[in-house]
């Protein structure tokens, strides 16, 4: 009976070493990059990419996160984080979202389309703009679709 139990402990810690091995080894470097981060990376400099699918700009307290469609969540306007300022790549709050944190115009690159915007802060209002004309205007708390092409987001306190 030892020794079932031995053999039993012996097996079970090498399969746990040998299952372990491949997940530690894979890392988010060893993954490739979504188009869309790669292209955004490409066009503004100073970005860290997080994972395959997100990036940071931490000077211009900008990210951008390609979303799937299995990989949405709740958050406080859409996909778009408590605080935040947001444009989405299709209609309704879909596709990848690109934050801002700061509350001030924030320029959209020219690779990222932007048909919806969302305005997750507590107060304020924010304008998807191209150039200087306003597209829409967004109350904290709201979204809506955008036609146009947007060349930034205004956030007003």
């Amino acid at each position: 009976m030892r020794r079932s139990k031995a053999l039993g402990a012996i097996v079970l810690g090498l399969l746990v070493t040998l299952g372990a091995t491949p997940a530690m080894a894979a890392g988010p470097s060893d993954r490739e990059v979504d188009p869309a981060v790669a292209a955004m990376l490409d066009e503004v400099p100073g970005g860290i990419v997080v994972d395959a699918t997100r990036a940071v700009w931490p000077d211009l307290g900008m990210e951008l996160q390609v979303i799937g469609m299995s990989s949405v969540s709740a958050r406080t306007v859409g996909g778009c984080a408590t605080g935040k300022t947001c444009a989405f790549n299709l209609a309704s709050l879909g596709g990848s979202i690109l934050s801002f944190s700061s509350c001030s115009v924030n320029a959209v690159p020219a690779s990222f389309v932007t048909r919806s915007a969302a305005n997750a802060r507590a107060s304020g209002y924010m304008e998807p703009r191209n150039g200087s004309t306003v597209l829409a205007t967004i109350y904290a708390g709201n979204w809506s679709n955008v036609s146009g092409t947007v060349t930034n987001l205004r956030c007003v306190l």
